[in-house]
């Protein structure tokens, strides 16, 4: 299968990427659009002044709770999932959403030139998962145009004397080729898209994206949103200031309508909205006749919310003291509130038989809080917040990804000028992404019992179930102390019969542990022992041996005790099968064919890339690549550097900056 490219050395080039992590030459965000120092150092007593990804000043962690229980007895129900279960989930219900702007630094810089370390740490969560879902987007994406070259030749190009809005957002051009980079994406790792339709214009609207994508995308894309926050138009000053739900419900219709005559537009079945954020209910849109009007071309229902802002830092409301706001992020109760408006919406849902998805989240919007977004506390939150939309029937939620100017990337590269001497710097939100893809499984029901159990908010707890019986508990404990006095113990016994036991407790677990020092903790965090590192140290695969920890149980009392520590995330594995399905064979390193300098040069197996079909679950087709010299691997044997990746390997045509050359 060849790889596909929109115009030179068709038949040279196409088997040949380049695979470097690379990034473009400008420091930007999602919403902070700025240009940026490089890292600095930070002396004692002196304030930070580099990107706010780097920033490594952490807040104090909040005092353990005077009336916390250590001791925590939980009755899990056997037979059939509960009344009250979610719907049968996927495991790859945790995706990302690129602001539409970043690509280049995120994923390549063209078609030919793919970021390894992205291409690694997808393939991490597609061993566990089977595929990944990435929405590219955001505010970027309601101004952006498609052009066959940009001006200076770059996969796309900011306009930074027009931006507009509260996040200042640039507008933005950008070439056909960022279609064909999602598409050699998809075909190395099980990558599946949802793109934007612009809606700054909308007489006619610009539809290329749509008629592209999908020619070029094929089944890798999943659907096509229909406007960005349209509840924030008006706010944004994208819209008159009267602009209302029926403003957006006449939008949409006239999109519809012009699809509707475009032949290029191969399905018309695939729009994502009303994608509103709290300015509007979902109930103001249901009452417009939203659903009854335009379902049979909506794919998906589509929100996007964060639970805070610091949009303070662009004059738009008052300050807010991060130290102030952590506790918040560490009780289910704030988790809960912030779901339940949603509820209704996953009902209605369910009766129509759409998908809900939370499009655009993480932990506040404007780039997020220095000490929360970039600290364990956020990896928590982030797993909590997760398996609640889960339970409540959202199916899947995509967690933002910006710039090197916000804080709460769940992973950043570093600038181009630093990619011959720094790596990837992995946030918390990524482990919570892999630890998500390992807590579910394809077909798993949710069951928060929290609530029932009378649990403490600070440590609360979820049931998977699978097949009608339950696999996995997955155990928070949201409290700071590194004493090991506010250390959990939950009992758990299972009632009635199962799991091939004479009773329902088995004669052991197995237990695999997110955890850190403190919550308030930014690197080093680990999931069952294997870590990213901490700032600029990571190619985008684990390193240390795993760890997974065996528990026995009271088969005679039908109890099993797992310790939860201050702070962490347990997730107890009740039977083998349900551990064996996150087993994977260790990665495969592939050799580049191109390589511009000696270390830090991202890899990939052209035999690999030519025939994989995207669906790649073992060694020989979701293999990670390597990026540094003689680093340790996933399965603790070193990596070796050779002579050989140092050799250009003619097929052809010499792929360099830009283009290739026949030769």
């Amino acid at each position: 299968m060849k790889t596909w490219h929109q115009d030179r050395c068709s038949n040279y080039g196409l088997h040949l990427l380049i695979l470097l992590p690379l990034v473009f030459h400008h420091v930007l965000a999602v919403t902070v659009y700025r240009k940026d120092p490089s890292p600095t150092s930070l002396a004692p007593g002196a304030m930070y002044s580099g990107p706010a990804a780097f920033n490594p000043i952490m807040l104090q962690a909040p005092a353990p709770p005077s009336n916390f229980a250590t001791q925590v007895n939980i009755a899990v129900r056997d037979g059939p999932a509960p009344l009250g279960s979610s719907i049968q989930q996927l495991s790859s219900f945790f995706g990302f959403s690129i602001e539409m702007s970043v690509v280049d630094e995120v994923l390549g810089r063209s078609s030919q030139r793919i970021n390894v370390p992205f291409l690694n740490l997808m393939a991490n969560l597609v061993r566990r998962s089977g595929r990944v879902n990435i929405r590219v987007g955001g505010n970027t994406q309601e101004t952006a145009v498609m052009v066959q070259n940009t001006t200076s030749g770059e996969l796309l190009e900011k306009d930074y004397e027009n931006t507009k809005g509260t996040t200042n957002s640039p507008p933005i051009v950008y070439k056909e080729d960022l279609l064909y980079l999602l598409r050699n994406i998809s075909q190395t790792i099980n990558v599946r898209w949802f793109l934007g339709i612009p809606f700054n214009a909308t007489n006619p609207y610009r539809l290329d994206i749509m008629e592209k994508g999908q020619t070029i995308l094929r089944d890798y894309l999943l659907g096509l949103q229909a406007g960005n926050e349209p509840d924030l138009y008006a706010y944004m000053r994208k819209r008159p200031s009267n602009y209302g739900p029926m403003d957006y419900f006449g939008d949409f219709g006239s999109l519809v309508y012009q699809l509707n005559r475009d032949f290029l537009v191969l399905n018309r079945t695939m729009l994502m909205g009303p994608s509103v954020s709290a300015a509007w209910s979902p109930e103001t849109m249901w009452n417009t006749g939203f659903l009854t009007s335009y379902s049979q071309y909506l794919g998906f229902l589509t929100f996007e919310r964060y639970p805070n802002n610091n949009c303070a830092q662009f004059g738009v409301g008052s300050s807010r003291d991060p130290q102030q706001l952590l506790s918040s992020y560490l009780a289910h109760n704030f988790t809960t509130s912030f779901v339940a408006p949603y509820i209704n919406s996953t009902n209605i849902a369910q009766q129509i038989g759409k998908p809900v998805i939370m499009l655009e989240t993480n932990t506040a919007s404007c780039g997020g809080f220095n000490g929360i977004s970039n600290s364990f506390a956020a990896a928590l939150w982030a797993l909590d917040y997760g398996l609640q939309m889960a339970y409540v029937n959202f199916t899947m939620a995509m967690f933002h990804v910006g710039g090197r100017n916000v804080y709460y990337n769940p992973f950043t590269a570093p600038a181009t000028n630093e990619s011959s001497f720094r790596q990837w710097t992995i946030g918390p939100v990524y482990y919570s992404a892999l630890v998500m893809a390992e807590t579910l499984s394809n077909g798993s029901q949710v069951l928060d019992i929290t609530t029932s159990a009378n649990l403490n908010p600070q440590s609360p707890a979820y049931v998977i179930y699978e097949g009608g019986h339950p696999s996995r508990l997955a155990l928070f404990n949201f409290v700071s102390d590194p004493s090991g006095a506010h250390d959990v113990q939950f009992t758990f016994s299972i009632g009635g019969q199962g799991l091939g036991q004479a009773n329902g407790t088995p004669a052991q677990v197995k237990v695999k542990y997110l955890r850190a020092g403190s919550v308030t903790q930014k690197i080093n965090i680990t999931w069952a022992g294997q870590t990213f590192g901490g700032l600029f140290q990571s190619d985008g695969r684990p390193s240390g041996q795993e760890d997974i920890k065996v528990v026995l149980c009271n088969q005679a009392a039908n109890t099993c005790t797992v310790t939860v520590y201050a702070p962490s995330y347990a997730l107890v594995f009740l039977r083998d099968d349900a551990l064996s399905q996150v087993e994977y064979d260790p990665p495969q390193t592939y050799s580049t064919s191109v390589a511009t300098r000696m270390r830090n040069t991202a890899t990939v197996n052209q035999a690999v890339l030519a025939t994989s079909n995207g669906h790649s679950r073992g060694t020989s087709k979701g293999g990670l690549g390597r990026t540094s010299l003689g680093i340790v691997s996933v399965n603790g044997a070193p990596g070796r550097f050779s002579k050989t990746r140092l050799k250009v390997k003619v097929l052809g045509c010499l792929l360099i900056v830009g283009g290739c050359s026949l030769l």
